[in-house]
């Protein structure tokens, strides 16, 4: 499958880091009674003009700036439009890095397009759009010369949802939240946002598609829609011509006109309550590093087709107390198949933290069943806290000569081997010291830092054992290499 390209649709700059601030009241109810709109009968030749009235004041401009620390910085538009495009002809590389006298001074980053829900100020937007960001600040109306700084209430980078709140001189007007999964393909629906600057512009078109789902960019399915999204429109409200909202205009596929999409309200509506009250939202956790397998490990292993995710470490925390081990690959979780890494890390995190779930696993040759109990994700510090240090263990500093003239040396995983090819300190399988040039071993595919995982089908606990595992004729390795897993099958005369 060809790899979409697509851009989140807003202006971004360097990213710093953002503080959450989480909010300390409960959480209050938003309204449920749409707009009047007062439409022509029988044909509604105003759909739009009224739409327009009803909608656009709940719409407001975001702004974010960045305060310069000596960091250099480049227009993150022009390094877009390059990395797709090649250089661009007329734009010349200007400074990176403020002026002396603008240092300290914030620094504008991008726009973008938030939409309030709530009257006291509560709006959502996309977390990209605010994402790095030392100043958020809100425009009511275009025109309008007063800027209300936003508090960061809560966000969420992989839904790439975002709450901000403001504080109003008056009660403001707000959006009803509605139904994604009600609306139709081919249903008429306007986009509202701040396209390239331009303030409270409306597009309209139809949906073109529900549910898509496209991991680059989003773990919640997607709405589909030919309704124009440009930059700036990022974190404004898809309508539906009830006057209700059905999604967060999100993102824009780079190859094509008339492909935005937008992020189901049905699954927004659903970490709202979480953001406000938390800063965050419940996550699903393993405690577990995680990478891929290629295709010559997926055919070794007569899997049908690349898929599954292979377990590279596993901490403290809910894996290990269920069983899961270094090199485990998992296939699938609660009857779900497991694609990839990335998608064993979504179906985890969306799953409820104490709930019970079904592993089927590939654990060398031996497929098996375990029963994991989710944990809840830890913030970073305490995950950092809980890294513990390496026993001390008998250094081995050469590795054993192979009795096939394979050309490969194979040392045990001592502390020294772990250091020299960064390898985790919990690896424990005997690991490839060097391959000489031209070798058996060199045509076979082993590289010089290879974990042998197993060798014949069956898994070496020390270099010796490594050695001897291998034997005339035709023979199989599984090997851990990088951030993934990998094999081959060779022939020794």
């Amino acid at each position: 499958m060809k790899k979409i390209i697509l851009i989140v649709t807003f202006f971004i700059g360097a990213l710093t880091v953002i503080q959450t601030t989480t909010a300390q009241t409960n959480y209050k109810p938003l309204p449920t009674t749409p707009p009047t709109l007062k439409l022509s009968d029988p044909l509604p030749a105003n759909l739009f003009i009224e739409l327009g009235k009803a909608i656009n004041p709940a719409v407001v401009n975001i702004s974010t700036s960045v305060i310069p620390r000596g960091r250099r910085y480049r227009d993150p538009m022009l390094e877009m439009l390059e990395q797709l495009y090649g250089p661009q002809p007329g734009y010349q590389a200007a400074p990176q890095g403020p002026p002396p006298s603008q240092a300290g001074k914030p620094q504008r980053m991008g726009l973008g397009t938030g939409f309030i829900i709530r009257e006291d100020g509560l709006i959502v937007t996309n977390a990209h759009v605010i994402n790095g960001a030392d100043l958020v600040e809100v425009q009511l109306t275009e025109n309008s010369d007063k800027q209300y700084k936003a508090e960061v209430i809560g966000m969420d980078e992989r839904t790439d949802i975002a709450l901000i709140k403001i504080k109003p001189d008056t009660k403001l007007t707000a959006v009803v939240l509605g139904s994604s999964e009600d609306a139709q393909v081919g249903e008429w629906v306007a986009a509202f946002g701040n396209p390239f600057g331009h303030g409270h512009s409306m597009t309209k078109g139809i949906i073109s598609s529900k549910g898509r789902e496209i991991e680059e960019i989003n773990r919640l399915p997607l709405i589909q829609t030919d309704a124009s999204i440009n930059p700036g429109n990022s974190g404004g409200p898809l309508v539906n011509t009830k006057g209700v909202v059905i999604g967060v205009n999100s993102a824009i596929d780079a190859r094509a006109q008339g492909i935005g999409f937008a992020i189901a309200i049905d699954e927004v509506k659903k970490i709202i309550p979480q953001l406000e009250q938390r800063g965050s939202i419940r996550k699903g956790y393993l405690g577990v590093r995680l990478g891929d397998i290629d295709n010559q490990a997926a055919a070794l292993m007569g899997m049908q087709e690349f898929s599954g995710a292979v377990i590279l470490n596993v901490g403290d925390g809910p894996a290990k107390k269920a069983g899961l081990k270094m090199y485990d690959l998992v296939l699938e979780v609660n009857g779900r198949k497991v694609k990839s890494s990335r998608e064993l890390t979504d179906i985890v995190s969306a799953i409820e933290p104490g709930k019970k779930s079904k592993f089927s696993i590939l654990r060398g040759e031996k497929k098996m069943m375990l029963d994991v109990t989710v944990g809840e994700r830890p913030d970073e510090k305490y995950r950092q806290a809980k890294i513990e240090t390496e026993p001390e263990e008998k250094p081995v500093t050469t590795g054993l000569k192979d009795r096939f003239k394979l050309g490969v040396q194979i040392s045990d995983a001592n502390p020294k081997v772990r250091d020299t090819f960064k390898l985790d300190a919990a690896t424990k399988n005997p690991v490839v010291l060097t391959v000489t040039n031209g070798s058996l071993a060199q045509k076979a595919g082993l590289r010089p830092g290879d974990i042998l995982l197993s060798i014949n089908k069956k898994e070496p606990l020390s270099a010796i054992e490594a050695n001897n595992l291998f034997k005339k004729g035709e023979n199989s390795v599984r090997v851990g290499r990088g951030r993934g897993m990998s094999a081959m099958s060779f022939d020794i005369p």
